[in-house]
């Protein structure tokens, strides 16, 4: 008895010990990798409170400024012509300049219209015996758009990506004359990884428009679009939409219903298709929008994603602009003619243009006043389901004193004008320390008079604690959030980008990812670098404010996320 009891005593310690070790293996699997001051969703709220509570920032009583009730002045926003560079200089003093799309307008691929206006330069064509040439201009199509609209600078001709953009120079009231319907092939359309294709057509039978808005409505498809008001792509998406929801009026109420319950469901709007296709990459996107020539020229995308094409055709049509004498007109039908040359259209197809030729739009033509309205209520319509919460950190530090804070002071003075009255808005300052300038509050003319005075009081002086300033606007929208959860929250950091106090990018990426808030920066004399590796980290953007264009750059940002 004595034996067995003793063997009995054995087997259970044994057991003990064996259940032990494999509990003890179990944990130490589960935790491999993990770190004590990993975040996760459960204790994301604790670890917010307890960096935020060693901060302890001080709130100040906002004092009102003076608002301007003007509306945006597209023309003073605009930088110097200079800014955009001339791919083809013209060769004589009988030219044209042309503004061209960047797809076909810059180097290598993206250079067919570069190599082609080269050699039209070089061939000795005449036009009532003098020789002639013309002078190309890279600038997107968007942005030539509103240097022709607004009289800031218009040359003789334009050439954007689709008709869309000639249909609303003219409606601005720009005489516009079309010298070709095109110059080069191209079609827009829907990039879709391929297990995500496969699911829609055993769903829906096939994959275009219509189906591809039914499943963003229906929660179905994460897909992502580019700003309608500077992206042809972009615009071409949203007037492509509309028209599906309503085919007989692209602005009926039932047309703007649905595309209210549509936009609700989509994640990303981006500000370019470089953050867009980033977004992608990092797995946030089952779809996005593109030109087919941009598609067959990214190996990546070709191996991974489905083209589905939609909407207008990109042919690059070539408008004249304004009372051209005939000397000119003579020209630009001179070159129109030259590029359709056998060996020209060659090289378009070697650079990915000229192919789904068979593609022909099921749209009927829109008038440029249409066009404008729809952007109006793109403008209006899209957040209105889930308005934003921005939450902006500016630097004041002394590295900031001077220049660099008088242009984030503009910067944020002119940009505002592009907010969207829905939202509702916060300002934060840091330098050594972090202060609440202005409470979160829906962006009334109140709280636009309040803004204005936050951000005129800024001052420089002291250390720079980036990550702090982050922590407080991070705490500051998970209380909004609280009150309303209905919100989209975001924040925008304007800075120089060098942390030297406070926390570390390490101390709080746990947490930036936890929440998944985009953080859009923008730097002023700035480590560009160090604020792209925070707005990379939920595929924000991120812009240099060291040039002319700061305000323009910063209100297209406030303009599509806002």
């Amino acid at each position: 008895m004595q034996r067995k009891g003793n063997f009995l005593l054995i087997s259970v310690v044994l057991l003990v010990v064996v259940f032990g070790l494999v509990y003890a293996g179990v944990t130490l699997t589960s935790n491999l990798g993990k770190s004590k001051a990993e975040v996760t969703a459960e204790n994301a709220g604790d670890r917010l409170n307890k960096l935020y509570k060693k901060i302890s920032p001080a709130v100040e009583t906002p004092v009102k400024g003076q608002i301007d009730l003007d509306p945006v002045d597209v023309a003073a926003s605009l930088p110097d012509i200079g800014k955009f560079p001339i791919t083809v200089n013209n060769t004589n003093d009988n030219f044209v300049e042309i503004f061209s799309s960047t797809e076909k307008s810059g180097t290598g691929v993206d250079g067919w219209l570069t190599d082609v206006a080269t050699e039209f330069n070089k061939a000795n064509i005449t036009v009532n015996g003098k020789s002639v040439s013309v002078k190309i201009r890279n600038i997107a199509s968007g942005t030539a758009a509103d240097y022709i609209k607004s009289g800031k600078y218009v040359p003789d001709a334009f050439t954007p990506s689709n008709e869309l953009w000639g249909e609303m120079v003219q409606a601005s009231g720009v005489k516009t004359q079309l010298v070709t319907k095109r110059l080069v092939g191209n079609v827009p359309g829907i990039v879709i990884a391929k297990a995500k294709y496969d699911a829609m057509i055993d769903k829906y039978g096939s994959v275009n428009i219509q189906s591809v808005t039914e499943a963003i409505a229906n929660n179905e498809l994460s897909m992502g679009y580019t700003d309608p008001f500077a992206s042809s792509t972009g615009l071409n998406f949203l007037v492509t939409a509309l028209h599906t929801f309503d085919n007989t009026n692209l602005l009926s109420d039932k047309a703007v219903q649905e595309f209210e319950k549509f936009q609700s469901n989509v994640p990303f709007i981006a500000s370019t298709t470089i953050q867009m296709r980033d977004a992608a990459k990092s797995g946030a996107l089952d779809g996005f929008v593109l030109e087919y020539q941009t598609y067959v020229n990214a190996a990546d995308l070709k191996s991974g994603y489905v083209f589905t094409p939609f909407g207008f055709r990109h042919d690059s049509p070539l408008y004249a602009l304004g009372d051209l004498p005939q000397e000119k007109l003579d020209i630009l039908k001179k070159f129109a003619e030259f590029v359709t040359q056998d060996k020209y259209m060659k090289s378009a197809q070697e650079k990915g243009f000229n192919g789904l030729e068979t593609y022909k739009s099921e749209l009927a033509p829109v008038d440029g006043d249409m066009l404008i309205s729809a952007q109006k209520v793109w403008k209006e319509k899209k957040n209105s389901s889930k308005p934003i919460t921005a939450v902006f950190v500016t630097d004041v530090s002394g590295s900031m004193d001077g220049e660099p804070l008088n242009r984030l002071k503009e910067s944020l003075l002119k940009g505002q004008k592009y907010l969207g009255r829905d939202n509702s808005i916060g300002l934060v300052s840091y330098s050594d320390g972090v202060t609440i300038k202005l409470p979160i509050a829906k962006y009334d003319t109140n709280q636009q008079s309040l803004f204005v005075g936050a951000v005129e009081s800024l001052q420089s002086a002291g250390g720079t604690a980036t990550f702090d300033g982050i922590v407080v606007a991070l705490k500051l929208l998970e209380d909004q959030l609280a009150i309303d959860p209905n919100t989209k929250p975001v924040i925008f950091v304007l800075s120089d980008g060098e942390t030297n106090q406070g926390y570390t990018l390490q101390d709080i990426k746990g947490l930036i990812e936890t929440y998944k808030i985009p953080i859009y920066t923008i730097g002023y004399n700035a480590n560009i670098q160090a604020l792209q590796n925070i707005s990379s980290i939920n595929e924000a953007a991120s812009i240099n404010a060291d040039t002319d264009d700061v305000v323009y750059k910063i209100g297209n940002l406030f303009n599509v996320q806002m």
